[in-house]
């Protein structure tokens, strides 16, 4: 459905050191460096078929984050949720909510954390039980 996500950041080397760990442990390699033609920095991560850009905004007001919006990352275990959790927080980012963990929804058993990135977008790792 989506063919890629992007967010904005008011320093995007801050992102870059943020987001390299954190979607390392995903798996996720280097970014894709590209200067867009105002001369903006921006930050391609690809992934098993879907990318995840951090661009420095092009209308040059600061970067804010979605107010009720949620980014999701799926993991492959419990485990992975809580690697992404605390090597966000490692790289400062924030944890939020509850503590990760399992829980039950409508949808299902899933395993979450929930952190906000530098920038105080909301991230979500998530497993679903199976």
């Amino acid at each position: 459905m989506f063919s890629h996500i992007m967010i904005g950041s008011n320093d995007i080397e801050r992102s870059k050191r943020f987001y390299d760990a954190v979607l390392g442990t995903l798996g996720a390699g280097e970014p894709f460096r590209n200067q867009a033609d105002s001369g903006h920095a921006r930050l391609f991560y690809r992934h098993e078929g879907s990318t995840f850009c951090i661009s420095e905004p092009i209308n040059d007001e600061g970067a804010t984050c979605a107010n009720g919006g949620t980014i999701g990352f799926k993991c492959h275990s419990p485990e992975q949720v809580h690697k992404f959790h605390d090597t966000a927080v490692a790289h400062g980012g924030i944890s939020i909510e509850n503590p990760p963990g399992l829980r039950d929804s409508p949808m299902g058993a899933m395993h979450l954390a929930y952190v906000r990135d530098p920038d105080g977008n909301k991230l979500c790792a998530m497993y679903r039980a199976k």
